[in-house]
């Protein structure tokens, strides 16, 4: 079936952090959840599942296994075992568990700043140091991976790297040669991988994301894969992700940790998965086809009418990395756009060093939206001179 991801649904009235935070009058382009309506048999398949009226303890999701192991193999070329399969609330948990589980206090967390900021303040949930590896900004505003640098940010107290790939917010997609060149100096220096690839099913064309745990059997053996279908189908308040583990002994220890500090799936987060990973690659089909054209739509309305501001196109991810150091705006921009445009972003300085002066627009919603917002930045901007 078409889908219409142009329809406007009132989310002000419901439960919707991204929409209740702020005023009436703001338009929220900030956290990342999308604005358009989940796929049809995901809806369908929760509903029969609320009309059986008895929510207890799941069990283990076997069907959701296989379909996730097919998922990988489809989409990333990554063969996994059923196995390797570890089900937990969300992305952020699951970092969290690795770091208390592979660590102890006053060791290091390598982080590839600026980052997502719950990346960024992981060590501190732990009682752990931050060890940074600041991501390297070329001359033409795009991102990569300086790997001395990168090398030379491990200490002897480094015992676990959380990367982030695709990378938020800067919408990289690394590619296997620096994947490979960070996973051997992470070997050679024993730090454990922990990846959060929670976008990589968000890849325009063109690109092709790469599961840093598929470069060699030995990279796999030292990392554990974090993603979920959350942010694929649009549904983050449901609750699931996957923790992919291949090597038995990081398991055992994850999952010791895991029910303390996480505890299991949600059910029906289960029965949404199942159906998104069953059902639902039409819908995403045309999801990404959408979000790829607003992508080039905000990309082409930063460069001829935002004056001063620079973005790169994002590889993947539906954010865009918004740099605002030569529009002429006094102080943060984040602020600067919420007081004088009324919209939302997401404050640039949260994502660590290399992000203050920047801010993070989430153009995951319908195109009318995101029109309306650039206008009252573009209008805005016009009144500072800029």
């Amino acid at each position: 079936m078409p889908y219409s991801f142009d329809t406007l649904i009132d989310r002000r009235h419901s439960d919707s952090v991204k929409w209740r935070h702020y005023g009436d009058d703001v338009l929220p382009l900030w956290v990342a959840d999308m604005d358009f309506r989940s796929p049809e048999p995901v809806i369908q398949a929760l509903r029969e599942r609320v009309e059986h009226g008895v929510f207890g303890y799941g069990a283990e999701p076997e069907e959701l296994r296989a379909l996730v192991v097919a998922h990988l193999r489809a989409h990333c070329g990554w063969q996994v075992e059923p196995e390797a399969l570890v089900f937990i609330p969300g992305v952020a948990r699951g970092f969290h568990v690795a770091c208390r589980a592979f660590t102890t206090p006053g060791d290091g967390i390598l982080v590839q700043t600026p980052v997502y900021p719950p990346i960024l303040t992981a060590h501190a949930q732990a009682g752990l140091a931050s060890d940074e590896a600041p991501l390297t900004r070329c001359a033409d505003g795009s991102y990569c991976v300086d790997l001395d640098s990168f090398e030379s940010a491990i200490a002897s107290r480094t015992r676990v790297f959380l990367l982030c790939n695709p990378h938020n917010p800067v919408g990289r997609v690394f590619l296997a040669d620096e994947l490979q060149g960070m996973a051997e100096i992470c070997l050679r220096h024993n730090v454990l991988i922990c990846s959060d690839e929670i976008h990589c099913d968000i890849v325009y064309q063109g690109q092709r994301h790469t599961p840093i745990a598929g470069i060699a059997p030995e990279v796999a053996q030292r990392t554990i894969t974090l993603i979920s279908p959350s942010k694929t189908f649009n549904i983050p308040g449901l609750k699931l992700a996957i923790a992919v583990i291949p090597d038995a002994d990081l398991r055992k220890r994850f999952v010791a940790l895991q029910g303390p500090l996480a505890g299991g799936a949600n059910v029906l987060g289960i029965v949404a998965a199942v159906a998104a990973y069953r059902d639902s690659q039409p819908w995403l089909t045309e999801a990404l086809a959408y979000l790829q054209a607003n992508r080039d739509y905000l990309y082409d309305y930063v460069h001829s009418r935002l004056p001063n501001i620079a973005m790169n196109r994002p590889e993947a991810t539906f954010l865009a990395w918004l740099d605002c150091r030569k529009a002429g705006i006094a102080g943060n921009p984040h602020q600067f756009f919420l007081t004088k445009a009324r919209v939302a972003l997401n404050d640039g300085a949260t994502f660590g060093q290399g992000g203050e002066g920047f801010v993070r627009l989430n153009f995951g919603c319908p195109r009318s939206i995101l029109a309306e917002a650039l206008g009252k930045m573009r209008v805005a901007l016009s009144n500072t001179g800029a």
